[in-house]
């Protein structure tokens, strides 16, 4: 199993320290784990989907341009 060191801030240290009865390390693995989870559905997603980043681009226009419309920012 690998390793990872990182550095937190004081302040959080204090507060962790007040909920010694947490295991910190399993926290974070999880967190990790389901961070990882997302990323694979994430991908596996994208690899299948057929929009390009200049389609995304158009519907991304198109969509700040109505809800420009519905704040009233254009006409």
């Amino acid at each position: 199993m690998g390793n990872i060191t990182l550095s937190i801030p004081e302040e959080l240290q204090k507060k962790m320290k007040k909920h010694s009865d947490i295991r910190w390390s399993e926290v974070i693995r999880k967190t990790i784990q389901r961070r990882i989870e997302d990323l694979e559905l994430l991908d596996s997603l994208t690899t299948r989907s057929e929009l390009t980043q200049e389609g995304a681009l158009e519907i991304s226009k198109k969509i700040d341009a109505s809800v420009a419309k519905k704040l009233g920012l254009v006409r």
